[in-house]
């Protein structure tokens, strides 16, 4: 074991946070804490590295052992570079590189008495620091840095120059490169783009070392860890396996704790019922034998009702009529800032109830393909045209289309004027603010309460096509799934950027890849897109020279392969459905089989000789259309 938390309990202003939160983590192991927002995850974490006390419990770390932390929030300055900065991770190797070359510079002149043992602690040195990957040390902050999103161009950037998400990488590749016996990490994945992701997260499963984490990114967390520890209602719950054995496991708990809620319930109410009946019997009898019901009653240990996490809000999206079936049609767009072209001649077009998700690396300008679509930024070339009846409903993820010096109840009343207050307080409260918080003034909301914020607004708009730059970010991941069951609903069409790879094969039924300044389409969900690349990878060879291919070429190929994929989607549908025909026959007879079995095994058939002919050949009937079942299902299957 190298990591316990005891009875940790922390309350601030007196308002419980953590009770008797418990659990361990053994050597190697990759855990994660989950709980809604607000439940006291990141509180956790600063507890573990005693960045606050707690107000009672012990965390004990294992002799000898060092521990890592990556917060949400970086203080990364000065005027260092970000190779620089990610290099001090490595500042015990460089020490030992230097104190090697200041041997090399002695060794002329130390007395020949000495060299013996001299070379001798200058192998050692050379030893340990070959057996520590000394001589790969830069390539591996090299590799950190890239595999975090940072071109090599960029390295020399200063860190006092850079945002808060890539002050938060840099912190992030310094860490990795430390290589303590446990890291931890809050919401490590925020700041990163699919293909960083990916690369995070075969760097945590391989991890020589422990890893306890905080997110909301459900891919990633069944991705990388084996436990699961539950915030919930203050208290702490621990399953083994990932997040999805996890999701799972603690529906069945929660299920099965409100079933022997209910069930006591009833059962009292009987009792109680029954006692009453007794009473009104009026004898003597009946009266000793309601008295001791009454006894039995009293020692049951009344189980409390299973209370639930206040943080379900209510989405409904409504179209107020409908759009058109063509909803969008962009042609030959291109945008470029400066000399960085984020892309040229994009060309796309989505039609109505499709559910849309533009992705690729940062900076290849998904933001910007948004923000063009809803005017807030101008193209360069190329045009977009929406369909008939299309009404444009926008999430920010930036926000900006909140008014910062507004309170709630004003954000709400001056968009939508008719809406009375009790009807904006309702609206307000189905995400989850009530009371004196509907007063807030809109910039002191955290970034998940301003997320909930815009996606009232959103659900009051009524729009028929959604247009959604993370809508994901900051929320929880019970709010996650929530928003998911809300956009499959939708009957509208929805266009939306995401790195969250969970969500995007939640809701999308069509990926846009936008890469090397184009956009290419996969028509089904992330897992689909993921399989067609694959596929691509080992089918495709490499032009020798793909710069030489004309834009006409690439639109055709886009077509023809546009034209391929659905041809495929479709065949697939159909040898689907022949597949679950199949199965349906196959259920049927192996059912009418055991019928049959059954009837033989009745004594009345055991000595009718006419009704065990005629089962006998019904039986061998049935037996060899089952034969060809398996053997079209194996086929089909194939």
């Amino acid at each position: 074991m190298i990591l316990a938390c005891q009875n940790i309990s922390k309350s601030f202003a007196e308002e419980p946070v953590l009770q008797q939160v418990s659990f361990h983590v053994e050597d190697y192991e990759k855990v994660a804490v989950v709980g809604i927002n607000g439940a006291g995850k990141s509180t956790l974490m600063k507890i573990i590295m005693n960045e606050l006390d707690p107000d009672e419990g012990t965390v004990t770390l294992a002799k000898d052992k060092t521990i890592g932390y990556l917060a949400q929030h970086q203080e990364i300055g000065g005027e260092r570079t970000i190779y620089e900065t990610v290099l001090e991770g490595k500042r015990d190797l460089i020490a030992m590189e230097e104190q090697i070359r200041q041997m090399e510079g002695q060794m002329q002149s130390v007395p020949a008495g000495e060299m013996d043992a001299f070379m001798e602690k200058y192998h050692k040195l050379l030893q340990e620091y070959g057996a520590r990957d000394g001589y790969a040390y830069r390539s591996e902050v090299s590799g950190a840095l890239k595999g975090l999103g940072f071109a090599e161009e960029e390295f020399g950037k200063i860190c006092s120059t850079l945002s808060g998400g890539q002050k938060t990488r840099v912190a992030l590749a310094r860490l990795l490169v430390t290589h303590p016996d446990i890291i931890l990490l809050d919401e490590p994945t925020n700041h990163l783009d699919i293909a960083s992701i990916s690369w995070l997260e075969g760097f945590l499963v391989n991890y020589k070392g422990a890893v306890v984490l905080v997110s909301h990114d459900r891919y990633f967390l069944d991705r990388v860890v084996t436990k699961v520890v539950e915030i919930s209602l203050h208290h702490s719950a621990v399953y083994n396996g990932n997040y999805s054995a996890y999701a799972e496991k603690a529906a069945k708990v929660r299920e099965e704790r409100l079933k022997a809620y209910e069930n006591q319930q009833r059962e009292i109410r009987h009792q109680e019922e029954v006692i009453e009946k007794l009473k009104s019997f009026n004898r003597e009898k009946s009266i000793r034998r309601a008295e001791s019901r009454e006894k039995q009653l009293a020692k049951i240990e009344v189980m409390e009702k299973p209370e639930e996490e206040r943080s379900r809000m209510n989405i409904t999206l409504t179209p107020q009529v409908v759009s058109g079936n063509d909803v969008l049609s962009v042609e030959h767009l291109s945008k470029a800032f400066g000399s960085q072209v984020l892309f040229t001649d994009l060309s796309f077009e989505i039609k109505r109830g499709e559910r849309v998700a533009l992705i690729g690396p940062n900076g290849t300008g998904k933001t910007t393909v948004l923000k063009i679509l809803n005017q807030v930024l101008g193209a360069d070339g190329g045009s977009f045209r929406l369909g008939t009846n299309v009404h444009i409903g926008y999430y920010d993820q930036e926000q900006q289309v909140l008014h910062m010096e507004k309170n709630l109840m004003e954000e709400i009343s001056d968009d939508y004027p008719e809406l009375t207050n009790t009807k904006i307080r309702n609206v307000l409260a189905a995400f989850l603010f009530t009371e004196d918080e509907v007063f807030k003034r809109v910039g002191d909301l955290s970034g998940g309460e301003r997320g909930r914020l815009s996606l009232a607004k959103l659900m009051l708009s009524e729009a028929n096509f959604l247009i959604l730059d993370e809508p994901t970010n900051h929320l929880d991941i019970v709010s996650r799934e929530i928003l998911e069951a809300a956009l499959n609903r939708y009957e509208g069409t929805v266009l939306f950027v995401s790195h969250d790879r969970y969500f995007i094969n939640k809701t999308a039924t069509r990926i846009l890849n936008l890469t090397g300044k184009r956009v290419r389409n996969y028509i089904g969900n992330y897992d689909y897109f993921l399989e067609k690349r694959e596929t691509e990878k080992q089918a495709e060879p490499v032009p020798e020279n793909p710069h030489q291919l004309s834009r006409k070429n690439e639109a055709s190929a886009g077509k023809a392969d546009w034209k391929a994929q659905k041809e495929e989607q479709a065949k697939l549908r159909k040898l689907q459905n022949q597949i679950s025909r199949t199965e349906a026959e196959i259920e049927q007879a192996e059912e009418r089989l055991a019928q049959i079995d059954g009837e033989f095994a009745k004594p009345e058939v055991a000595t009718n000789s006419a009704r065990l002919s005629e089962l006998h050949a019904e039986r061998t009937e049935i037996q060899e259309k089952l034969d060809g079942l398996y053997e079209l299902w194996e086929s089909l299957s194939e």
